[in-house]
């Protein structure tokens, strides 16, 4: 049953509406149609059967040629039946066709209770009258029968009212619930973009008390997040900046210094040590602050990874590219450009060749980094996104951790592999 029912909040609402008011309507109709409707049928048919009987009898008593067109004129006016005889016919055999409602049935069931005679009746001919044959012992006696002697209209109007009134009702419910879905529509949507790093401001409530409620609490919510992480980041900037003071009073204090060849290969060791505390400060400030300034707007990824690809060959590294002209999609460009260059990166420094490659599929855009390195084992390929479980000589331990994390933002993920170069491949997925 669960693949047939709607998965939407606002399907089941509606089927939760429809499928109470669609019994209820039908209960309605069968009382009427299997009591009321039955019940006039019956008698509408019996009282044009016994004047066809009471006429035939008058004929049978009274056979005189113009008796029998006295009594036939007078079943005209007085019954509003048009019987004609035809002298010598046979009746032909025919299927009878059924109507909506039980006057066909009645009709048949009256005549062959009344009447020991073949018959037929025709309900479809004329819109306006029925025709009744009866084969009699010398001919065919045909009755017409006006149908509103027989048929009653009020089947019609009940349809119609049944009908009328449940889509009216559904229509509104149908509205009615479609306004207060889109509040948690617009609720989801928010949450959706405020968790890729969107500013979309606030939203405003509307729906029922609950959806209001829920609304105005992701609103408290968006607020505290924005100003947490604008308090961390002033932080981290005041930290980072009385980090770097004394760090740039060394690297003045080691340039200041006499050149005496015994203390050139220590003041060589002492500026690599200031650089590389240099940036692993910076990386670490990157990676507290999480890029979330920055607001996503339509860019060209395949622009992006030649940049960063290009960026990794000036640097001596042997990287191979493979993307198409183009891949729109919405993102925090330099975000995206700091996680393709930690991946790029992190493969150069274990490999020697590495080859991206970006192709969209479906909805998503999938972004691969390959190369021919040692890899990581599969035990590990999980763990080495913590932050500081991949740190090596010349890293911070934190570039896959800064990667996922902005993909992530994006909404995507990042995943290990084994590589088809040998080593390790990076997939990145992104949606569209």
């Amino acid at each position: 049953m669960k693949r047939f029912l709607p998965r939407s909040l606002l399907g089941r609402s509606l089927l939760m509406i429809l499928l109470p008011l669609i019994l209820l309507q039908a209960v309605a109709l069968q009382i009427f149609y299997g009591s009321h409707l039955d019940l006039v049928s019956r008698r509408l048919s019996g009282g044009v059967v016994s004047e066809i009987a009471y006429t035939l009898d008058l004929i049978r008593r009274f056979p005189n040629p113009d008796d029998r067109a006295a009594i036939l004129q007078d079943a005209r006016q007085q019954f509003e039946l048009v019987m004609t005889f035809e002298k010598g016919a046979i009746l032909p055999p025919t299927k009878p066709v059924n109507i909506l409602g039980p006057m066909d049935d009645d009709l048949s069931a009256n005549l062959a209770e009344k009447f020991d005679l073949p018959f037929t009746a025709d309900w479809v001919s004329d819109p306006q009258s029925v025709f009744i044959h009866m084969q009699m012992p010398d001919g065919v006696l045909t009755v017409v029968v006006p149908r509103k002697r027989l048929y009653t209209g009020t089947i019609y109007i009940f349809v119609v009212w049944i009908g009328g009134t449940a889509l009216l009702v559904f229509s509104i419910a149908a509205l009615f619930m479609r306004n207060q879905v889109r509040g948690i529509r617009r609720l989801a949507a928010a949450a959706e973009a405020f968790g890729r790093g969107r500013d979309i401001g606030p939203i405003r409530p509307e729906g029922a008390v609950e959806v209001r409620r829920a609304a105005t609490a992701f609103n408290r919510m968006q607020e505290r997040i924005r100003r947490f992480l604008v308090q961390r980041t002033e932080m981290l900037a005041g930290v980072s900046h009385d980090l770097r003071t004394p760090l740039t009073r060394l690297k003045l204090a080691l340039a200041m210094l006499p050149a005496r060849e015994e203390l050139s290969e220590d003041v060589v060791e002492m500026q690599a040590d200031v650089e590389e505390m240099e940036r692993m400060i910076g990386g670490y400030l990157a990676f507290a602050r999480g890029e979330n300034a920055e607001q996503a707007e339509t860019v060209n990824l395949s622009s992006v990874l030649e940049e960063v690809a290009a960026g990794a060959r000036r640097s001596g590294a042997d990287v191979s590219l493979s993307v198409p002209p183009a891949l729109t999609l919405s993102l925090r460009v330099d975000a995206m450009r700091r996680a393709v260059t930690n991946l790029v990166d992190n493969a150069c420094r274990h490999a020697r060749c590495v080859a991206v490659a970006a192709k969209r599929q479906g909805t998503a855009v999938l972004v691969t980094v390959d190369d021919d390195g040692p890899g990581i084992s599969p035990e590990r390929r999980e763990s080495v996104f913590r932050p500081f479980e991949s740190s090596e000589a010349g890293g911070t331990g934190l570039g896959l951790t800064i990667a996922r994390d902005i993909v992530r933002a994006h909404g995507g993920d990042i995943m290990l592999e084994q590589s088809p170069l040998g080593g390790l491949r990076a997939r990145v997925r992104l949606p569209v």
